[in-house]
């Protein structure tokens, strides 16, 4: 059989079999958009083999075969690793004694927080906070920030460096801000996000 002949079959074969499969892995894995990838990756074997080794004689039973088989890999697959969540969760504790210390005393310990307040920062224009906190906290690019300020990378760039310095120079705490200053800094975190 040629091969445009074989993907005629094949596309056949695919009509009248593809809404049992999916309706069989529907029952199976309780999940339709999951059934139809399964569904569809028996299709893609198919494809690849059919042609080479011929058609079975029972192609709807071959496909339901091999879509069930990958059905069984994948919820083996969910199962460990819900298994290894749970070991993890289990094992290591949420917070240590200093984090509840910390917690306790009003300082919050989460360092990317930390972060938005320095690249926030008042002493830096609202420019340089916004770009500086696209650049470290989202990762964007400098290329990717001057496109949505439709200004040269270059100046980009510039305003990032002039950015770091500032927080340099002026020896501004890595920390989240208390009381009154954290209102006002909380103010330069909104504007820039």
């Amino acid at each position: 059989m040629t091969l445009p002949a074989a993907h005629r079959t094949i596309d056949a074969i695919w009509k009248m079999e593809s809404p049992k499969l999916i309706a069989g892995l529907t029952r199976m894995v309780r999940d339709v958009g999951l059934a139809e990838d399964l569904a569809q990756d028996a299709l893609v074997i198919a494809l690849e083999r059919w042609p080479e080794t011929g058609i079975p004689d029972n192609p709807g039973a071959w496909l339901m075969t091999a879509s069930k088989r990958r059905a069984i890999d994948l919820l083996r697959r969910s199962k460990l690793r819900e298994q290894k969540y749970a070991e993890i969760a289990g094992s290591a504790p949420l917070f240590t004694e200093d984090d509840m210390d910390r917690i306790l005393d009003g300082e919050i310990g989460d360092d990317l927080l930390r972060l938005i307040f320095m690249t926030c920062h008042p002493v830096l224009s609202q420019e340089a906070r916004v770009a500086l906190t696209l650049r470290l906290l989202c990762r964007l690019t400098t290329d990717e920030i001057a496109r949505s300020f439709l200004v040269a990378e270059s100046t980009i760039a510039q305003r990032i460096v002039r950015a770091k310095k500032m927080l340099n120079k002026e020896k501004i705490a890595f920390e989240v801000p208390a009381g009154e200053e954290l209102a006002e800094r909380l103010a330069a975190v909104l504007e820039a996000i």
